[in-house]
Protein backbone atom coordinates (compact mmCIF):
# COMPACT_ATOMS: atom_id res chain seq x y z
CA UNK A 1 0.00 0.00 0.00
CA UNK A 2 1.56 3.34 -1.27
CA UNK A 3 1.45 5.98 1.35
CA UNK A 4 3.24 8.73 -0.56
CA UNK A 5 4.74 9.04 -3.59
CA UNK A 6 5.97 12.63 -4.21
CA UNK A 7 6.38 12.61 -8.31
CA UNK A 8 3.19 10.99 -9.15
CA UNK A 9 1.34 12.82 -6.13
CA UNK A 10 -0.35 9.28 -5.56
CA UNK A 11 -0.82 7.44 -2.02
CA UNK A 12 -2.85 7.54 0.90
CA UNK A 13 -0.88 11.08 2.21
CA UNK A 14 -0.60 13.19 -0.53
CA UNK A 15 3.21 15.12 -0.88
CA UNK A 16 1.77 18.54 0.47
CA UNK A 17 -0.04 17.18 3.75
CA UNK A 18 3.25 16.46 5.14
CA UNK A 19 4.48 19.14 7.81
CA UNK A 20 7.14 19.80 10.18
CA UNK A 21 7.59 20.09 13.47
CA UNK A 22 10.81 20.78 15.79
CA UNK A 23 11.49 20.72 19.97
CA UNK A 24 10.28 24.07 19.96
CA UNK A 25 6.73 22.98 21.21
CA UNK A 26 8.34 21.87 23.88
CA UNK A 27 10.98 24.98 24.46
CA UNK A 28 13.75 23.84 22.28
CA UNK A 29 15.57 25.99 19.60
CA UNK A 30 15.96 23.42 16.82
CA UNK A 31 14.72 25.42 13.25
CA UNK A 32 13.38 23.84 9.81
CA UNK A 33 11.63 23.53 6.98
CA UNK A 34 10.48 21.20 3.99
CA UNK A 35 10.42 21.86 0.59
CA UNK A 36 9.17 19.24 -2.02
CA UNK A 37 12.00 19.60 -4.77
CA UNK A 38 14.44 17.47 -7.21
CA UNK A 39 17.19 16.02 -4.94
CA UNK A 40 19.69 14.50 -7.17
CA UNK A 41 17.77 13.82 -9.44
CA UNK A 42 14.50 12.59 -7.90
CA UNK A 43 11.38 14.79 -7.02
CA UNK A 44 11.64 14.46 -2.88
CA UNK A 45 10.11 16.27 0.17
CA UNK A 46 13.24 17.85 1.88
CA UNK A 47 13.82 18.08 5.43
CA UNK A 48 16.37 20.82 6.46
CA UNK A 49 17.30 22.62 9.61
CA UNK A 50 19.51 22.90 12.57
CA UNK A 51 18.42 20.25 15.58
CA UNK A 52 19.58 21.69 19.10
CA UNK A 53 20.38 20.09 22.43
CA UNK A 54 19.86 24.10 23.92
CA UNK A 55 16.95 24.23 26.31
CA UNK A 56 16.33 19.84 26.48
CA UNK A 57 15.71 20.05 23.25
CA UNK A 58 17.19 18.14 20.17
CA UNK A 59 14.50 16.83 17.24
CA UNK A 60 13.30 18.30 14.18
CA UNK A 61 10.81 15.82 11.80
CA UNK A 62 9.00 15.36 9.19
CA UNK A 63 5.57 13.93 9.39
CA UNK A 64 1.97 12.90 7.98
CA UNK A 65 -0.94 12.26 10.11
CA UNK A 66 -3.07 9.33 8.34
CA UNK A 67 -6.57 11.28 9.85
CA UNK A 68 -7.82 7.46 10.98
CA UNK A 69 -6.64 4.52 11.75
CA UNK A 70 -4.81 2.32 9.65
CA UNK A 71 -4.84 -1.02 9.97
CA UNK A 72 -1.41 -2.40 8.39
CA UNK A 73 -1.20 -5.88 10.40
CA UNK A 74 -1.01 -7.16 6.80
CA UNK A 75 2.13 -5.98 5.93
CA UNK A 76 5.70 -6.57 7.18
CA UNK A 77 6.51 -3.12 7.29
CA UNK A 78 7.46 -0.17 5.01
CA UNK A 79 9.91 0.74 2.73
CA UNK A 80 11.36 3.74 2.56
CA UNK A 81 13.36 5.99 -0.28
CA UNK A 82 15.12 8.31 1.47
CA UNK A 83 18.76 10.37 0.98
CA UNK A 84 19.97 11.68 4.04
CA UNK A 85 23.22 13.77 4.74
CA UNK A 86 25.03 13.33 8.15
CA UNK A 87 23.72 11.12 10.64
CA UNK A 88 20.73 10.97 13.66
CA UNK A 89 17.59 9.69 11.58
CA UNK A 90 15.00 7.43 12.87
CA UNK A 91 11.80 6.37 11.16
CA UNK A 92 8.84 7.34 13.96
CA UNK A 93 5.78 5.85 14.14
CA UNK A 94 2.41 6.43 16.57
CA UNK A 95 -0.28 4.48 17.19
CA UNK A 96 -4.14 5.00 18.73
CA UNK A 97 -2.63 3.46 21.73
CA UNK A 98 -0.12 6.02 22.51
CA UNK A 99 -1.80 8.65 24.83
CA UNK A 100 1.72 11.18 25.51
CA UNK A 101 3.02 13.33 22.33
CA UNK A 102 6.52 12.03 23.45
CA UNK A 103 5.46 8.35 23.01
CA UNK A 104 6.67 6.33 19.96
CA UNK A 105 8.24 3.44 18.10
CA UNK A 106 11.23 4.13 16.28
CA UNK A 107 13.49 2.25 13.89
CA UNK A 108 16.85 3.85 12.76
CA UNK A 109 17.24 5.13 9.16
CA UNK A 110 20.79 4.24 7.81
CA UNK A 111 20.52 6.74 5.34
CA UNK A 112 23.24 9.31 5.79
CA UNK A 113 25.60 8.79 3.11
CA UNK A 114 24.48 11.47 0.62
CA UNK A 115 23.04 8.50 -1.64
CA UNK A 116 19.68 7.66 -2.28
CA UNK A 117 18.19 4.38 -0.67
CA UNK A 118 15.43 2.32 -0.83
CA UNK A 119 15.37 1.01 2.70
CA UNK A 120 13.49 -1.62 4.07
CA UNK A 121 11.79 -1.35 7.59
CA UNK A 122 10.56 -4.19 9.52
CA UNK A 123 7.64 -3.19 12.40
CA UNK A 124 10.04 -5.64 13.77
CA UNK A 125 12.86 -3.10 13.93
CA UNK A 126 10.85 -0.35 15.63
CA UNK A 127 11.52 -0.18 19.07
CA UNK A 128 9.14 1.92 21.89
CA UNK A 129 10.07 5.43 22.84
CA UNK A 130 9.08 5.95 25.90
CA UNK A 131 6.15 4.40 26.35
CA UNK A 132 6.22 0.34 27.74
CA UNK A 133 3.30 -0.49 24.71
CA UNK A 134 4.10 -2.70 22.11
CA UNK A 135 3.55 -1.81 18.45
CA UNK A 136 0.28 -2.84 17.24
CA UNK A 137 0.87 -2.18 13.12
CA UNK A 138 -3.08 -2.21 13.21
CA UNK A 139 -3.50 0.92 14.90
CA UNK A 140 -1.08 3.39 13.11
CA UNK A 141 -1.86 7.20 13.09
CA UNK A 142 1.03 9.09 12.03
CA UNK A 143 4.37 8.58 10.43
CA UNK A 144 7.85 10.94 10.83
CA UNK A 145 10.99 10.77 9.35
CA UNK A 146 12.94 12.30 12.48
CA UNK A 147 16.49 13.77 12.88
CA UNK A 148 17.66 13.27 16.15
CA UNK A 149 21.54 13.86 16.29
CA UNK A 150 21.97 16.58 18.50
CA UNK A 151 23.84 19.95 17.66
CA UNK A 152 23.99 18.96 14.47
CA UNK A 153 22.65 20.16 10.57
CA UNK A 154 19.85 17.96 9.11
CA UNK A 155 19.05 17.17 5.42
CA UNK A 156 17.11 14.08 4.63
CA UNK A 157 14.81 13.73 1.61
CA UNK A 158 11.70 11.89 1.30
CA UNK A 159 10.85 10.71 -2.15
CA UNK A 160 8.56 7.44 -1.62
CA UNK A 161 7.55 5.41 1.10
CA UNK A 162 4.74 2.70 1.08
CA UNK A 163 3.65 -0.62 3.11
CA UNK A 164 5.41 -3.54 2.20
CA UNK A 165 4.62 -7.57 1.98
Amino acid sequence: MLITDVATGEGLVPAGQWYVATDQVMGGVSEGGAVVEHVEGRAALRLTGEVSSANNGGFLLLGCRFGREVDASGFSGLEVDVRGLGGGYVLSLRTADLSRPWQSYRAPLQAGDGAWHRLPVPFSAFTPNKTDARLDPARLMRLAIVATEKDAPADVALSRIAFID
